[in-house]
């Protein structure tokens, strides 16, 4: 355990809690300071992840920038903190697209002191996750992660008519779908159900931990050292695989996912597909497996099921939209699928590459959705039948548009190449060899709906030449250039984080005997 006394970790978490807490005093008419103070929230934890990626020892291993302190020891509570080699690529990831999602919403104006601050305190829940090494403590930080969501997308989202076809036709009308408030409401009931699976079975370890060892405890550490009777083990496993799957887009407990998508602003569909969906997949990876490696042994095959299912089913879905956003939010159901399918593998190319692609995703639809909301608030419209020759007034969007878009189809040199090319490299290695096949139809089919909604949208003839769209300016280029060109970095020079991650992974594997 390197780096004791380190504070690089608690500062990460409190950069954006603080700025939470200036903005919180600040009077609403204070537009640009509260722009201001949420900016410098987002760069501190920007300085420190770096300072992690560069400052973690490689040949040491293990989890550094530890911090530890009791909290409630009767309870077994501490503030326990640290970082391994998964760990910190996600940290950096966060921070990315915490910066960029500021930089994407600097225009807001209705109510923007309170859009700073439950951003401020959603991101403050994510950095929590990456970092705590006490399950109490993770459960916090992955409450407060996950609860501002419902108050930014029932406030800042949008609303759209989603017909319903078929004897669903009044059911949609009746319950408001694609009605921001039915999105935000759906989003919360899903996350929460699969929280009271997560809260119940840590309470489950904590007092099984009572019962081996004496003194029942949170502590991550201790926990590993459990010897979890078989029975217990596989009731463990899946309640933690769905409780945090629901947050990973698991089919068929996704559907929350795209009309959460949809509804959010663009820093909200930033955020929410960007990091929270990956808490979801962390979660599953540090505790399910990393806690109940027999259970998650023998049960890796329903993972990879479902994991392959989530390819195909989001990559098919995705190809059948109309509506630009829908489109963004079932690739990212399909997406995630290969996160799952990379853990399910058990082998080291496997698990790197699913972590891997978690920040590779994260960045890239980061840059989907930044460039969505452009695209909507230019031209006014989401249907992309009614868009065409976009990329005459806009190039430099398109450009972006199209980065993105071969980045998720997978094109070596973008970073959804490096981490795809593991996924299936570890699946045509693992013992479930034919999980390869459906991965790469998945990604066939991703190229197919990304070309086309290119073509749609930024070619042929324009469908309003009357009102054509123009090109970002001023500050919306820097959110698209951070991503995009992080997207290329990740892709050209993949050994910027594979020298962590592998460490982290074979540790990982160490400990779970993959």
């Amino acid at each position: 355990m390197g780096h004791h006394g380190s504070q690089l970790l608690s500062l990460t978490l409190l950069g954006p809690f603080v700025a939470a807490l200036v903005i919180l005093l600040l009077p609403e008419r204070a537009g640009r300071a509260v722009r201001l103070v949420s900016l410098t929230g987002a760069l501190i934890p920007c300085a420190t992840s770096l300072l992690l990626l560069g400052g973690y020892d490689v040949a040491r291993g293990g989890f550094q920038f530890v911090e530890q302190h009791l909290l409630a020891p009767r309870l077994g509570i501490t503030w326990h903190l640290g970082v391994d080699g998964i760990g910190v690529p996600l940290v950096v990831l966060t921070a990315i697209i915490h910066i960029t999602a500021v930089f994407t919403s600097w225009t807001t104006a209705e109510r923007a002191k309170e859009f700073y601050l439950f951003l401020a305190l959603l991101v403050t829940g994510v950095y929590g996750v990456f970092v705590s090494l006490d399950l109490f403590v993770f459960f916090l930080f992955y409450e407060l992660a996950v609860l501002p969501m419902y108050v930014l997308i029932g406030i800042w989202g949008s609303s759209m008519d989603v017909p319903g076809r078929g004897p669903f036709g009044a059911l949609f009308r009746k319950v408001g779908v694609g009605l921001k408030e039915y999105g935000a409401m759906k989003l919360t009931l899903y996350l929460l159900a699969g929280s009271a699976l997560i809260l119940v079975g840590i309470l489950m370890l904590w007092a099984e931990s009572g019962r081996q060892q004496g003194i029942a405890t949170f502590d991550y550490l201790e926990l590993q050292k459990l010897t979890v009777p078989y029975g217990l083990g596989r009731t463990l496993f899946l309640l933690f695989y769905v409780g945090f799957g629901v947050l990973a887009g698991i089919w068929p407990l996704h559907t929350w996912s795209p009309d959460g998508h949809a509804a959010a602003p663009a820093a909200g569909s930033m955020m929410h597909a960007g990091v929270l969906m990956k808490l979801g997949a962390y979660g599953v990876l540090r505790i399910a497996f990393g806690l109940l490696p027999d259970a998650a042994h023998e049960l890796a095959w329903l993972v990879g099921l479902v994991a392959v299912t989530n390819i195909l089913y989001g990559a098919l879905a995705a190809g059948w939209q109309k509506d630009i956003k829908y489109l963004i939010a079932y690739s990212s159901v399909s997406h995630m699928g290969i996160v799952m399918l990379g853990l399910a593998t058990l082998n080291a190319a496997g698990v790197a590459g699913s972590v891997y692609q978690m920040v590779a995703h994260g960045i890239m639809t980061a840059l989907f959705f930044t460039l969505v909301n452009l695209v909507y608030h230019k031209s006014h419209v989401r249907d992309m039948t009614a868009m065409g020759g976009y990329a005459r007034h806009m190039p430099g969007i398109a450009t972006f548009f199209v980065i993105a878009g071969l980045s998720s189809l997978g094109l070596p040199g973008l970073a959804g190449f490096v981490a795809e090319f593991l996924v299936f490299l570890g699946a045509w290695t693992s013992s479930h060899p034919w999980w390869a096949i459906p991965g790469v139809i998945g990604a066939l089919i991703t190229a197919l709906y990304v070309l086309r909604a290119v073509r749609t949208i930024f070619l042929g003839r324009m469908r309003d030449a009357a009102h054509p769209p123009h090109d970002a300016h001023g500050v919306e280029w820097v959110s698209l250039a951070v991503l995009a060109g992080s997207l290329l970095l990740l892709g050209v020079w993949p050994r910027l984080l594979l020298p962590v991650l592998n460490r982290g992974v074979s540790e990982f594997l160490a400990r779970i005997g993959g």
